[in-house]
C-alpha cells in the first residue's frame, strides 16, 4: 500500500508528461488523484505493513497528514480542470499592468504538479530522519516549476527567493541529521539509526546536549519552510505569485510536511525527557509568527498575499498549541486540520476572484457577491472559518488551545494570544468584507460570466468539512488526531 501511494503519482507524473493531448492529460491528473485518494483512505481501514526495513511506515501523525494532503490535491486536481481550460497556452491577459498570464507547457506543469504529490507523501510515511529531508527537499525541487508558472519577473523572484531560502533551511536540517547521529552514538555502544521507532526505543541513550542543538537546528531548518517567522520571507511571494490550485497545496499540504519533520524532533526530545525545552521554543516562535503576521494582514492590499500572511498566523496558532502541549496538543493538530483544509478553499476562490477582476489588489476588487454570487458566499465563509468563528471547526481548535493556556496558567500567552487573534479578524474582516459587498469600481474590469461546477465545488467541499468538524468530529477523525497528539508526548 505503502509503494501504491509513492508510484501512483509518480506514474502518472511520466504518463502525464508523455501525452500530447490537455484534455488527457487533465483526465489523467484527476485520475491520479482519485486513485492516491482512495488507498489513503484505504490506510484508515487497514494500516498497511511497514516497507523498506520499517524505514517507511504510517504512524498516526503521517496518516493524519497523508489524509489531508490526498484530499486537498483531489480538491485542486479538479479545480484544476476548470483552471487550465481558462489558460490555455496562447491566451494572454492583462491581470495587471505589465502582467502577462503566459503558461508554462502544460505538460511540464501536471508533471511536476504529481512529482509535487509523490514528494509530499514520501514526507508523510518517512519514519527515517534521512529520507524525510530527502522528501522535503524533494517538494521544493518539484514544486519551484509551479511557482514559475505565469512566467512573470515577479515568478521569477518568488522562485528564487523560494529556493535560496529554503535552500538555507534545508541545510540547516541536514547538519541537525548529523547532530541527531552523533546524539545517537555517544559513545555508548552501537549507533542507534535515524529510524523514528529505534530512536524513541533509545531515547534514554541519546546524549542531551547533542539532542537539543538537533532539535535546534530541525527548528530553525524545517521552521524556514514551514513559514514560521523571522524564517517567512519566502512564503508571501511564493504564495502570492503561484497559480491558485498551487497557492492551495502550498498553504494546505506543504507547510504541513515542515511540520511533520519538527513533530518527529519533538517526539525524540519528548522520549528522551526534553519536552519541555522543545514546548518552550515552539510557544515562542509561535507568538512571534503570529504577531508578525498581524502586522502585515493590517493594512494588506494584495488579497493572496494577505492569505499567504494568515497562513504565517496559523503555522504560529498550531506551533503554539503543540507548544503548550496536553489538550494544547490535540487542538493544534486538530487545527492543522482545519487550517488546511479552509486556506486551500480561500485559495481557489482567490482564483475565481483574479480570473474575473483581472487583479489582486483589494481596491479593485468590489461586489464579488454581486458578480459571481456562489465564489463570493464561499469568500465570505472561508474569512469566518479561518478567522475562527463558530461554528467553524477552526474555533473549536483555536478554543481548545486558549483552554490549555488558561489550564496551565499561562495567562500571558492567553492574553496575548487572544489579542493577536482579534488584531487579525479585523485585518481580515476589512480587506474581505469590502471585497464581498458594494457594486463594482469599473464595470469593464468584471464580465459577470457564469461559474463552472469545478470551479466552486471543491472549495464549497472542503468549507463544508470544516463546519463538519466545527459542529461534530466524527470518533474516527477523533482518534487519530488524538492518538497523533499522544505520540507527542
Amino acid at each position: 500500500m505503502i509503494a501504491a501511494l509513492l508510484l501512483i503519482p509518480v506514474l502518472g507524473a511520466v504518463v502525464a508528461y508523455a501525452l500530447r493531448s490537455n484534455a488527457h492529460r487533465r483526465a489523467m491528473l484527476v485520475a491520479v488523484a482519485f486513485a492516491h485518494a482512495a488507498v489513503a483512505g484505504g490506510t484508515w481501514a487497514s494500516e498497511p505493513s511497514p516497507w523498506w526495513g520499517g524505514w517507511l511506515a504510517l504512524d498516526a501523525p503521517g496518516r493524519l497528514f497523508l489524509s489531508v494532503t490526498s484530499a486537498l490535491f483531489l480538491a485542486a486536481a479538479l479545480y484544476g480542470v476548470a483552471a487550465l481550460r481558462r489558460e490555455l497556452p496562447g491566451e494572454r491577459e492583462d491581470f495587471e499592468e505589465g502582467f502577462l498570464f503566459d503558461n508554462a507547457p502544460e505538460a511540464t506543469f501536471t508533471a511536476c504538479l504529481l512529482l509535487f504529490l509523490a514528494a509530499m507523501t514520501l514526507v508523510t510515511v518517512s519514519q527515517s530522519f534521512v529520507l524525510l529531508w530527502v522528501g522535503i527537499e524533494a517538494t521544493t525541487l518539484a514544486s519551484a516549476p509551479l511557482i514559475y508558472f505565469h512566467r512573470h519577473h515577479r515568478s521569477l523572484e518568488a522562485a528564487w527567493k523560494y529556493l535560496l531560502i529554503c535552500s538555507v533551511g534545508i541545510a540547516l536540517a541536514l547538519l541537525g541529521n548529523f547532530f541527531l547521529a552523533v546524539a545517537a552514538s555517544g559513545g555508548r555502544g552501537a549507533p542507534v539509526p535515524l529510524v523514528l521507532p529505534d530512536l524513541l526505543r533509545a531515547a534514554g541513550t541519546l546524549d542531551v546536549a547533542w539532542l537539543k542543538a538537533a532539535f535546534l537546528l530541525f527548528l530553525v531548518g524545517y521552521g524556514t519552510k514551514m513559514g514560521l517567522a523571522p524564517l517567512h520571507a519566502w512564503l508571501p511571494d511564493a504564495h502570492s505569485e503561484a497559480p491558485s490550485l498551487v497557492s492551495a497545496l502550498l498553504s494546505g499540504a506543504l507547510l504541513n510536511c515542515a511540520l511533520l519533520g519538527i513533530v518527529r524532533a519533538q517526539q525524540v526530545c519528548a522520549a528522551a525527557g526534553q519536552a519541555a525545552f522543545g514546548q518552550e521554543l515552539l510557544v515562542g516562535f509561535g507568538l512571534l509568527s503570529m504577531a508578525v503576521a498581524a502586522v502585515f494582514i493590517a493594512g494588506q492590499a494584495d488579497y493572496k498575499r494577505m492569505l499567504a500572511y494568515s497562513s504565517v498566523e496559523h503555522m504560529g496558532i498550531l506551533t503554539l498549541g503543540i507548544g503548550l502541549g496536553g489538550g494544547g496538543t490535540f487542538g493544534g493538530m486538530l487545527h492543522a486540520v482545519n487550517h488546511s483544509l479552509t486556506k486551500a478553499a480561500l485559495f481557489l476562490v482567490a482564483g475565481n476572484i483574479l480570473a474575473e477582476y483581472r487583479s489582486k489588489s483589494t481596491a479593485d476588487v468590489r461586489g464579488v457577491l454581486r458578480v459571481l454570487p456562489v465564489s463570493g458566499m464561499l469568500w465570505v465563509a472561508g474569512f469566518l472559518a479561518i478567522t475562527g468563528t463558530p461554528p467553524f471547526g477552526s474555533f473549536l481548535s483555536e478554543l481548545t488551545i486558549l483552554k490549555a493556556a488558561l489550564d496551565q496558567g499561562r495567562t500571558g500567552v492567553a492574553v496575548a494570544y487572544l489579542a493577536l487573534l482579534g488584531v487579525i479578524f479585523v485585518g481580515m474582516a476589512t480587506a474581505v468584507l469590502g471585497m464581498a459587498q458594494g457594486a463594482p469600481r469599473d464595470a469593464r474590469g468584471v464580465r459577470g460570466r457564469r461559474e463552472p461546477l469545478l470551479s466552486v465545488v471543491p472549495a464549497g467541499a472542503l468549507i463544508a468539512v470544516v463546519l463538519l468538524l466545527g459542529v461534530y468530529v466524527p470518533p474516527v477523525v477523533h482518534s487519530v488526531i488524538a492518538e497523533a497528539a499522544r505520540a507527542l508526548g
